[in-house]
């Protein structure tokens, strides 16, 4: 018994202070005709709270600023609780100081839209230099010569997610199309439109991973929870579901570390 609850404590301890703070840098061979030399790294769920502060976030920037991306993404939800702990200015450096040589995106999440961030949110992002693209899409032109299309939805829970006039900004040129989404399971809805990758978080990866039991799952993030998944039987149609950098509800990851997912 003695055992027992000594290993329990330690677990509790590596899950509310160890992991939360141990990011892990996922490296994605996507493998369906992505652009050669193409560098795309994406976070999500940064969810800034009184358990993870703008202090906490700066040691996923360094790692970042080494990684050296081409393209940087961000799948919404920046703010755990903005009405409790909306401390702008040393987040907006942070932002600031990631640097992309083809440009920064992102689009809302849920929570985005709660505790009053809706009102700060994209001045929050464009302050840092982000562009964000909610129901339209951007051309962007690559070192090689290519046009890489990337677009990003409204948030399906609560914003009001609309494909047709990104549809209408697509060129048939087009070397490469990206999709932003902020639920993964959204992503189903979108698979037939002529995009070769669908970038998503949400989920947290479950947030807690234990032995011989499911994850926790949340709307909208149950289907596709995390990691790489096929979209169709040939391969051509990818989805990826990032497991976010901060914790929602409960501070504690077990087993599901924050990731920086570099995708090429």
């Amino acid at each position: 018994m003695l055992i027992l609850i000594i290993t329990a404590v330690i677990i509790s301890y590596y899950a509310v202070k160890i992991e939360p703070y141990t990011v892990t840098i996922n490296n994605v061979n996507l493998n369906n005709n992505f652009p050669e030399n193409l560098k795309i790294i994406q976070i999500s769920d940064i969810q800034i709270s009184e358990n993870y502060q703008a202090s906490d976030f700066q040691k996923i920037i360094s790692q970042i600023y080494l990684l050296s991306p081409d393209i940087f993404i961000f799948t919404g939800d920046l703010y755990e609780n903005y009405s409790s702990y909306g401390l702008e200015e040393e987040l907006i450096q942070q932002l600031a100081s990631i640097s992309a040589a083809c440009g920064k995106y992102a689009v809302w999440g849920n929570r985005d839209y709660g505790g009053g961030v809706v009102r700060r949110f994209e001045k929050i992002m464009t302050a840092g230099g982000f562009q964000v693209l909610c129901n339209e899409g951007v051309h962007i032109m690559l070192n090689n010569g290519e046009r890489l299309f990337l677009a990003g939805l409204d948030d399906s829970l609560m914003g009001s997610p609309n494909i047709t006039p990104i549809l209408s900004q697509m060129k048939e040129d087009d070397s490469y199309r990206i999709l932003m989404l902020h639920e993964p399971d959204a992503a189903d809805l979108y698979a037939d439109y002529g995009f070769e990758l669908m970038l998503a978080g949400h989920s947290h990866g479950g947030q807690v991973n234990l032995p011989f039991l499911s994850s926790p799952t949340t709307s909208m993030a149950e289907k596709y929870q995390k990691g790489l998944y096929d979209m169709e039987t040939s391969g051509k149609i990818k989805l990826y579901v990032n497991s976010g950098i901060g914790t929602s509800h409960f501070p504690i990851r077990f087993r599901v570390p924050p990731e920086i997912t570099v995708l090429y």
